[in-house]
C-alpha cells in the first residue's frame, strides 16, 4: 500500500463533490471513485453519506 492520497485530511471544493456526484450516479465503484479522485475509501464514503448519496463497493 505505497499509494498516497494528496488530497488526505484536506476540505472538499465544489468541483470535486459535484464530481462524486457525477461518478456515483454513473454507478462507478468506491475504489474506482477513490483512484479517479486522488482520494481515500473512507473519505469518499463519509462525503457520499453525508451527501445522501449511494456508492456501489465491489466485493
Amino acid at each position: 500500500m505505497t499509494e498516497k492520497f494528496l488530497r488526505h485530511k484536506q476540505p472538499w471544493t465544489s468541483d470535486e463533490i459535484q464530481k462524486l456526484h457525477r461518478l456515483a450516479a454513473k454507478g462507478m465503484s468506491l475504489k474506482a471513485i477513490s483512484k479517479a479522485m486522488i482520494r481515500s475509501e473512507e473519505s469518499i464514503q463519509a462525503r457520499a453519506k453525508g451527501d445522501g448519496l449511494k456508492v456501489t463497493k465491489l466485493r
